[in-house]
């Protein structure tokens, strides 16, 4: 049965300042058309499915769903208590082919402590990095410890060559390091099997994830298919235990055991006849510092993947998004309320609606 509620709201004519000002109630906004507790369950509704299907069930057009839901997560994010930023995590974006757009990246700059986004820039160069870096104030750059990314260059520039982050760690997360290494076997395992007879090529298809896949995480059959194949290369072997040996020196216990780590790894890729080692020994030489941080900070960045799931969720329930403002929105909402327990699904449902507000007389 449906209902439908009525309300008149007090006009109040001022004869001093010729103003006409409206009472305020305790369950709307001024200039909205639907309370807030409508808005809090669209919005509620809108976080699981996408919001033309939200309409449709309750019989609105799309835009009213929209409208409201925007309203009910700003009231939301109005409703927070303010979170020091200490832990910085920059990560880049691919949009994919299906667009329209002149960029085909965006950085996203998030919260490592809270794994929250706090930023989406178009572009993943180093002049976007600095955008939001410069509308940081003095105090807010003083409290940050760290900036976690990947090792693309621009991201590292910007934040080197930003005044008043000069004592802030830059950090290499493990599994682009980690990336890196796998980059140079599978283009050693190309250069062995590919480029040979049909015999060693009928050796080596098929096998790229499985020299990619971490040792302890294969089966016995695996790890029987890994000694043949490594059997038929010394230098594929080699770089096998290279990958390995380096994804246990990122969990060294301290700074010294990576260092020590990093050397023996360094030296087993100097050899010059060998450009995959040969680039993966570089790389590494350059980016030490950065690496070698990660035994000091240790920053939760596998939040920077997490936060990549949740924007592929959001992007393939919406068929897409345009509003990249509207975007950061529904992902913060969606990575700081994860419903895990009871407390969480109270945060969950509450979506920021206070009290009700004390009844306040026309002016």
């Amino acid at each position: 049965m449906a209902v439908e509620l009525r309300y008149a709201p007090v006009r109040v004519e001022c004869p001093r300042c010729d103003a006409s000002p409206v009472e305020m109630v305790a369950w709307a906004d001024p200039y909205q058309r639907q309370s807030r507790r409508l808005q809090q369950r669209l919005a509620v509704e809108a976080a699981s499915m996408p919001v033309m299907h939200v309409a449709a069930l309750h019989g609105l057009s799309w835009l009213t769903v929209r409208r409201a839901e925007e309203q009910a997560l700003e009231r939301w994010e109005a409703t927070r208590p303010a979170v020091p930023l200490r832990q910085v995590g920059v990560d880049e974006k691919w949009l994919g082919r299906r667009h329209a757009l002149d960029h085909k990246f965006v950085t996203i700059v998030s919260n490592l402590e809270t794994g929250e986004p706090l930023w989406i820039g178009k572009g993943r160069g180093e002049d976007t990095l600095k955008r939001w870096l410069q509308s940081l104030s003095r105090e807010q750059k003083a409290t940050i410890t760290l900036v976690a990314m990947d090792m693309h260059r621009a991201y590292w520039n910007a934040v080197d060559n930003t005044r008043g982050l000069e004592h802030a760690a830059i950090v290499h997360d493990p599994f682009h390091v980690t990336k890196l290494a796998g980059q140079m076997l599978d283009e050693l395992r190309r250069e062995v099997f590919f480029r040979a007879g049909p015999e060693l090529r009928a050796i080596g298809r098929g096998k790229r994830w499985l020299l990619l896949r971490a040792w302890e995480r294969t089966t016995a059959t695996q790890k029987a298919d890994l000694h043949v194949l490594l059997a038929h290369n010394r230098t594929l072997a080699r770089a096998y235990q290279i990958k390995e040996e380096l994804r246990d020196v990122l969990h060294a216990p301290d700074r010294r055991a990576m260092e020590i780590g990093l050397k023996r790894i360094l030296r087993r890729t100097a050899r010059r006849d060998l450009p995959a080692l040969r680039r993966l020994h570089d790389t590494l030489n350059e980016r030490w510092n950065e690496i070698v941080a990660l035994a000091e900070h240790r920053p939760p960045v596998g939040r920077l993947e997490a936060l990549n799931n949740n924007w592929e969720t959001l992007v393939r329930r919406a068929r897409g998004y345009r509003d990249h403002d509207y975007l950061l929105r529904k992902l913060r909402f969606m990575t700081a309320n994860p419903i895990r327990n009871d407390d969480g699904i109270r945060r969950f449902l509450a979506l920021g609606i206070t009290p009700p507000m004390p009844r306040r007389h026309a002016a």
